[in-house]
């Protein structure tokens, strides 16, 4: 799995001009998932997100993590972070995991960061979606299992 993490003053997600999910402080968590990703991946990684520490503690260094603030998640999936583009122009997505594998391991990866208290909202699942960003810092963590 690879994930992009964004702390984020606040975001949210609209499908077909609708909103469909919106957070305060804390991370925009876009998810990709590969061919040989599985839900012991995607528990580590909601872990590692949860306690991973790049919030700023009261001296501004990044000491406190997602649970230490009491922080909000925004899980979409991103089937394009699996792109390879070493050969032509066009990326390719062959890394990626059909729709049927990827779905139920971000749905696990959004519901464990949701167990070990992380208020969590999710974008649309294979939607076109506008998701709005407010990067705070900016911060942007790249995380892979």
């Amino acid at each position: 799995m690879r994930l992009v993490l964004q702390r984020v003053r606040n975001g949210s997600v609209s499908v077909e001009g609708q909103p469909i999910a919106q957070i305060g402080q804390g991370l925009v968590i876009l998810v990709g998932v590969g061919l040989q990703d599985n839900e012991e991946k995607a528990r580590l990684l909601a872990e590692k997100t949860a306690y991973l520490r790049i919030f700023e503690d009261p001296e501004g260094k990044m000491n406190r993590s997602l649970l230490d603030i009491g922080g909000e998640a925004l899980v979409v999936s991103q089937f394009t972070l699996y792109a390879d583009t070493r050969k032509g122009r066009r990326p390719s997505f062959t890394d990626a995991a059909l729709p049927e594998r990827a779905k139920p391991l971000v749905d696990c990866f959004a519901q464990h960061l949701q167990s070990l208290g992380v208020p969590t909202q999710c974008g649309q699942f294979g939607a076109h979606m506008l998701v709005h960003i407010e990067n705070d810092g900016p911060v942007t963590i790249l995380l892979e299992q």
